[in-house]
């Protein structure tokens, strides 16, 4: 793997579930997740909304969610950012939308129903979170918005590869995620990341909408980066780290720390584990 498109929701399914079969027989289906989200604006501000995301469910996951899945059920999904793209039949423009291809499903409702919902908001928090590795196919760009805020926006390439089922032969898919990054953190980006660095970007998935000036209604998809690493690069640390163990004898080098892991091992008392939860207590 030399890639990473990862994401992981925890949101409510909005409408009833509809099976498809594609022609060769496999089952698809479309889930509408809303995951209520808070987060820190750029100005520093403590911000609450929520985010709709179309999930795509293929084979037996699919089968299980058109059995299993209601209206306002809450689902953990983890699965990768897929964008579509196709030319508009009217007015021939190019359009795309993206949305999450689930690798796997967790229900997370109990049999006996949802629980009341808590007073504070820590515990009830749900969950948008994303993870990208890979290439930046554009140079920083940095603007400023109307309140003085820095704001950033690079693009990052992560690349899948995968076997055919039916042919057999390996095939590879490009995805280009749109990155936007805030503040402090968009200041060091601006200085320190050029095309064609590998980052490793980690933070929410965000879906805009506007109006184009004929009145028609368009969306983008960004990733809002919290997190922004450089890889592939040279660090201080590590460079210490490898040019002090080189410089020990082989004999230091065997045994180096092994006797204080195994003293800490010994030192850790036997534990009985005996859980007092029954199987046919589990809500699944």
């Amino acid at each position: 793997m030399f890639s990473l498109n990862r994401v992981s929701l925890i949101g409510y399914q909005t409408q009833p579930v509809e099976l498809r079969q594609t022609p060769s027989g496999t089952a698809v289906t479309d889930l509408n997740i809303v995951v209520p989200t808070s987060f820190t604006a750029g100005s520093g501000e403590q911000l609450t909304g929520k985010g709709f995301f179309t999930v795509t469910l293929w084979g037996p996951m699919a089968e299980v969610a058109a059995q299993y899945v209601r209206p306002g059920a809450q689902l953990y999904i983890s699965g990768r950012l897929q964008t579509d793209s196709w030319d508009d039949q009217t007015s021939g423009e190019k359009r795309s939308k993206t949305k999450v291809v689930a690798q796997d499903m967790i229900l997370l409702d109990p049999k006996d129903g949802q629980r009341p919902a808590p007073t504070g908001a820590e515990l009830g928090r749900c969950l948008n979170h994303v993870e990208v590795v890979g290439n930046v196919t554009k140079d920083p760009e940095m603007r400023t918005t109307t309140s003085g805020q820095n704001v950033l926006t690079i693009g990052v390439a992560s690349n899948e590869r995968w076997k055919d089922r039916q042919s057999g032969e390996m095939k590879e898919r490009t995805e280009f995620h749109n990155v936007v990054v805030w503040g402090a953190l968009a200041q060091d980006v601006a200085k320190q990341v050029k095309k064609g660095g590998k980052v490793f970007v980690a933070g929410r998935v965000q879906t805009r909408s506007w109006e184009t000036q004929s009145g028609a209604k368009r969306t983008t998809t960004e990733i809002v980066a919290d997190q922004l690493s450089m890889l592939g690069v040279a660090h201080p640390v590590a460079q210490e780290a490898v040019s002090a163990r080189a410089a020990m004898p082989a004999r230091e080098r065997s045994q180096e720390e092994v006797p204080v892991a195994v003293a800490e091992a010994a030192s850790i008392p036997e534990v009985q584990y005996q859980s007092d939860v029954k199987v046919e207590d589990l809500p699944f």
